[in-house]
């Protein structure tokens, strides 16, 4: 630990604050007291003069008083100048008598008698004239550089204002006074001073020098060594003080045993979880991360330590700091690649006092990948009943509803239309047992009862109904044989089949399109394709379209309402049937389904 400066120890610091007490006391009751001894010294000298300006005034009157029209009474200016000259003392430098009509009739200054007669300019004589108020002021004399006083005093006789006196005191020898006072005030606080600080460094001494062992304490205790005791000197305050510190470095020892194991405890639960574990600061940057979140994110951990959260979860672009500690439900982080998916959620936890303050942040990962893909695929699987559902329902609706519009009555129609629903209607439930076999990815076994059948005439049945139930201006054109063909197939998956490619021909071609129907008979196969006129499929998509839930365009999927099941259930029908099935397309003409069955001419003629 660095060693504190002189000028910094806390001795000094006592002893100056204590000095800095005591002198901004005693100059705080010396200006008081200085204050106070000037207004009293000045209204002594004041009222001093004005006593035995009273004396003088009275005289002035009583002269004024006089008749003056007997020759044998004297002027009134030399019976003033008289009175005048009798007034004069050692702190009056001169005084003036002023008659009502602004006439000097008379002054104390034997060298300025040549004033006597003139009229005064002085504007508080006027006002004293005027008003008949005594008014005084001090202020310093231009040529003496010394403070004078001048009072200007009302001359009243019978109540109106027959003069007045106007006198000028020397009563810098007031302030003189208290200039001597101040000199001994200063010599007093200084030596107060002096015996002040002595006794502050020694009262200082008695505080610093515990406060000195529990600082060398507190840096043993920062270093591990927790044996060190602080000596206690007395019962006082310090004395407590020291025994609290003593006992307070036990309880540390203590605690840090405890925190010890706990630590222990805490990185061997953090390198054994399966999920990622990421702790913040305040302000955002990482202070801790596992070993299972650093394989997560494919990142080191001694790199990724004080560098931003949202950085390293490449949140940065979305999120701020902020927004994470006031985000309540996980976030899913999409790490994965088509090829590779790879998914995890990341749950929040604040790390929050009592009082409120924010000490950082916790993120958890787990990898949800296989969850997530689960879901999908159960979320796809669920609407891929109600795509796979769809033709049947359209279909018995429409026999349904010419049911209900009169055909019922019809002896020869309706027993064909309630045939085809009720057919259509089992046909619903053996649909929904093979989408529930094909949920589990697994699975591939299907049971196939095969029976033969004329597939022309099956062909063409299936693309009758959906010509009379299609909804759109879309033509069918038919590239059939006129022969029948006989094949041993599984009526019903195969009707499911070609149903799917049928609906998805309807789907994606435009108003006004064709879709076109073809059979090719081949040495051991035959050849069946439908085609139609939409948008087309990319070519790097073509591989893909037969995988479960693949969809080339989501978005226009879901609003036509496919789920990119129908085509995977067509793949595992052919297959089970020892056929194959592909795509061709050219985007913006359209996309042909082609696949192909088992066939054998001979045994075909041995059927017929």
């Amino acid at each position: 630990m660095e060693k504190v400066g002189f000028f910094r120890s806390i001795h000094v610091k006592f002893v100056t604050i204590y000095l800095l007490l005591i002198l901004i006391a005693m100059q705080i009751i010396g200006v008081y007291f200085i204050n106070k001894l000037e207004d009293q010294l000045i209204r002594n000298f004041q009222q001093s003069i004005e006593g035995r300006l009273s004396l003088l005034e009275y005289s002035l009157v009583e002269e004024m008083m006089k008749d003056r029209t007997d020759e044998s009474v004297p002027p009134l200016e030399e019976e003033v100048g008289k009175l005048l000259a009798d007034f004069s003392a050692q702190d009056i430098s001169e005084v003036r008598v002023i008659n009502n009509r602004s006439l000097i009739i008379g002054t104390s200054e034997r060298n300025n008698q040549s004033i006597v007669g003139q009229k005064t300019t002085d504007v508080m004589v006027k006002r004293i004239l005027a008003g008949g108020k005594k008014e005084d002021k001090i202020f310093i004399d231009t040529q003496s550089k010394n403070r004078v006083w001048i009072l200007a005093t009302p001359i009243k006789i019978g109540g109106e204002v027959a003069g007045a006196i106007y006198l000028v005191a020397k009563i810098e020898t007031v302030f003189d006074q208290l200039e001597e006072i101040n000199q001994i005030f200063i010599s007093a606080t200084l030596v107060a001073m002096a015996i002040t600080a002595v006794l502050g460094i020694l009262v200082a001494r008695t505080i610093t020098r515990p406060i000195s062992d529990m600082k060398r304490q507190a840096v043993a205790m920062a270093k591990g060594n927790f044996s060190r005791k602080v000596r206690v000197y007395g019962d006082d305050e310090i004395g407590q003080l020291a025994l609290s510190f003593n006992y307070l470095t036990r309880k540390l020892q203590e605690a840090q045993a405890m925190t010890e194991g706990e630590r222990r405890k805490l990185s061997s639960v953090l390198s054994n979880m399966t999920d990622g574990v990421i702790a913040t600061d305040r302000k955002g940057r990482v202070i801790l991360i596992n070993e299972q979140a650093s394989q997560m994110l494919n990142v080191s951990r001694e790199t990724m330590i004080s560098q931003p959260v949202t950085e390293l979860l490449l949140l940065d672009d979305q999120y701020s700091f902020e927004d994470l500690l006031d985000q309540q439900e996980p976030i899913i982080l999409d790490y994965g690649t088509d090829d590779s998916p790879f998914i995890l959620r990341a749950n929040f936890s604040v790390i929050q006092r009592d009082t409120g303050f924010v000490n950082g942040l916790i993120v958890v990962l787990h990898d949800v990948t296989e969850e997530e893909k689960i879901e999908a695929e159960r979320r796809e699987f669920v609407a891929n009943v109600s795509h796979e559902l769809r033709t049947p329902l359209t279909t018995m609706r429409s026999y349904l509803e010419a049911l209900a519009d009169g055909a019922i009555h019809d002896k020869e129609l309706a027993p064909r239309f309630l045939d085809v629903t009720q057919n259509e209607t089992e046909r619903m439930i053996r649909l929904v047992n093979d989408l529930l076999k094909l949920s589990k990815m697994d699975s591939k076994d299907y049971e196939i009862n095969r029976t033969w059948v004329d597939f022309v005439s099956f062909f063409n049945h299936i693309i009758d109904r959906f010509e009379m139930t299609k909804e759109r201006h879309i033509t069918f054109k038919r590239e059939l044989p006129d022969k029948a063909v006989f094949i041993k197939v599984d009526e019903d998956k195969l009707t499911q089949v070609i149903d799917n490619i049928i609906s998805n021909a309807l789907k994606y071609s435009p108003e006004g399109g064709r879709v076109t129907f073809r059979l090719k008979m081949l040495d051991d196969q035959i050849e069946i394709s439908i085609s139609d006129q939409g948008l087309g499929i990319p070519k790097e998509n073509l591989e893909k379209v037969f995988e479960r839930f693949y969809r080339v365009d989501k978005a226009r999927t879901r609003r036509l309402g496919g789920t990119g099941l129908g085509l995977a259930i067509a793949k595992e029908m052919i297959g089970a049937h020892g056929g194959d099935i592909w795509a061709r397309s050219v985007e913006g003409k359209g996309t042909t389904i082609l696949f192909t069955l088992p066939y054998d001419p001979e045994q075909e003629d041995d059927w017929s």
